[in-house]
């Protein structure tokens, strides 16, 4: 982006004229309490707008800036540099019932980064429930849940070069400027690519590199460590309408086509992490349909389904996402939707996410699962250790798994059910405090592994001992151990040593 879009100096200033303000997420969250905040989940402007009245500084920045309420302008310029801002083309000066106002075109938010720096995210307007308007064909979305959901994901750094496939308003490059010496921020959209600038520049991010294109064209040939993308993932029919949500491709071919490619552009152990939705249809499982994405990638890594929602579900979710419930177009484009999703057989379609590590490897796996429990945030930190967990336990042979050392994971704990003063337990569960929460069945042998297993013995001479105290043919218990052991691990319940 030009220096004549968006200067330098004007975002310096605003910068400093925001945080002055404590136009911040915790700043907001204190001066709107608890009340206005969940009238405003609710699409209810009227209890923010009164927390916000007056001329105080962050009031008058919450109502325009967040609300999009005008303000006077007599009252902006003693706050805003007004003119330079409306040059811009982020506010407006026009005349209102009592006299000149001001009124925000785009809507300016705080954002939390990892690094305990203030950032601000850039977007267009919401478009609210009601107001008789629906979202233009370039419309550039705020974050939400999940951009939130996404840079909770994200694997932790340092490396030097970061992508941001589909940056939209740019969100996830400020949460890889944390992490990366060199950031880039791609999107098909020209005016994201803008405001994606514009958050840059207000989060103090001064050299990430912005181009307009689609998927990896902008940075054929190049690699990088760290790659992540929101994408335009929304299955629908008409795939003309708004650029934020829906790409040209077919189905779920934009998602499939990301991570395909990825390996390209992935320099050797480099993550690949996206979001993604993915069909569910009667010809085919949804995990060797997302599994076979991945085939023949060298990556390994981990697929994850958090939802699935059944047609009707989904098309009324982004039927009110593009605020058309009750327009007059909403029955056709409900029908024409259902028609779409009949003719292609698709009986419901999941949510999750993909992160893929290039091991450049021939024995590279990637485990595919449902989780629809709540589960420790952030991922980032620990996921490496899942796809860890799930590469070690396909390489050990039965033999090598015997011979290694295993520790109980940190965080697992065992509970026992069964009835008083019985002799032995109906049921043994192993579960984890922490990371993925699993839990786990486990057998009388499994237990006793883990309650003595610490790293400093191999697993075959443990298991000798354990099958001796429950009198049990030690060569019968190795033979059987490994398969239940090998997806312990996989599963995160316990590490391999060395």
């Amino acid at each position: 982006m030009s220096e004549t879009e968006f200067p330098r100096g004007l975002a310096d200033r605003l910068r400093g004229i925001l945080i002055d303000a404590d136009y911040t997420v915790s700043g907001v969250r204190d001066r709107l309490g608890d009340a206005a905040a969940r009238a405003l989940a609710r699409e209810e402007l009227v209890p923010a707008l009164r927390a916000t009245g007056g001329e105080e500084r962050l009031g008058l920045l919450l109502r325009l800036w967040w609300l999009q309420s005008p303000i006077p302008a007599r009252a902006a310029r003693a706050v805003l540099p007004v003119d330079e801002l409306a040059e811009a083309g982020l506010v407006t000066v026009e005349e209102g019932a009592g006299g000149p106002v001001v009124r925000a075109l785009v809507h300016l938010g705080p954002w939390d980064l990892e690094d305990g720096r203030p950032g601000f995210v850039v977007s267009d307007p919401k478009v609210r429930p009601g107001s008789g308007a629906v979202p233009r064909h370039d419309h550039v979305v705020g974050a939400g849940n999940a951009s939130a959901t996404l840079s909770q994901l994200i694997v932790d750094g340092p490396v030097e070069r970061a992508l941001d496939v589909g940056t939209g308003c740019g969100v996830q490059a400020l949460h890889l400027a944390s992490r990366a010496r060199e950031v880039v921020a791609t999107d098909l959209n020209p005016r994201a690519v803008r405001l994606a600038g514009i958050s840059l520049a207000l989060s103090g991010v001064a050299d990430a590199r912005l181009a307009q294109g689609s998927l990896y064209e902008p940075v054929e040939g190049e690699r990088f460590d760290l790659i992540v993308s929101n994408p335009p993932f929304v299955i629908t029919p008409d795939s003309s309408r708004y650029t934020y949500r829906e790409s040209d491709l077919p189905g779920d071919t934009v998602c499939a086509e990301l991570v395909r490619q990825a390996p390209a552009h992935l320099t050797e152990g480099g993550w690949c992490q996206i979001l993604a939705n993915w069909v569910h249809s009667d010809g085919d499982d949804w995990k060797d349909r997302v599994g076979g994405w991945v085939t023949g990638t060298g990556c390994s890594g981990w697929v994850v389904q958090r939802d699935v929602q059944d047609p009707a579900q989904y098309v009324e979710l982004w039927l009110r996402d593009s605020c058309e419930h009750g327009t007059p177009e909403y029955t056709r484009r409900y029908d024409a939707w259902l028609d779409y999703f009949e003719r292609e057989g698709i009986k419901g379609i999941g949510f999750g996410w993909i992160s893929l590590r290039n091991d450049v490897a021939q024995d590279a796996t990637v485990r595919v699962e449902e989780l629809r429990h709540d589960i420790e945030q952030p991922v980032g930190p620990y996921l490496p250790d899942v796809v860890d967990g799930a590469m070690t336990a396909l390489r050990l042979t039965d033999a090598a798994l015997l011979s290694a050392h295993v520790a109980l994971a940190p965080g697992v704990m065992e509970e026992r059910v069964g009835r008083p003063g019985a002799p032995d337990p109906e049921k043994i569960v192993l579960r984890q405090q922490n990371g993925l929460r699993r839990v786990a069945r486990v057998g009388t042998v499994e237990a006793a592994l883990a309650g003595v297993c610490d790293g400093t013995m191999p697993v075959g001479p443990l298991l000798d001992a354990i099958a001796q105290l429950i009198g049990e043919d030690p060569a019968v218990v190795r033979e059987r151990t490994p398969d239940a052991l090998r997806t312990l691990i996989s599963e995160g319940f316990f590490r391999v040593a060395r």
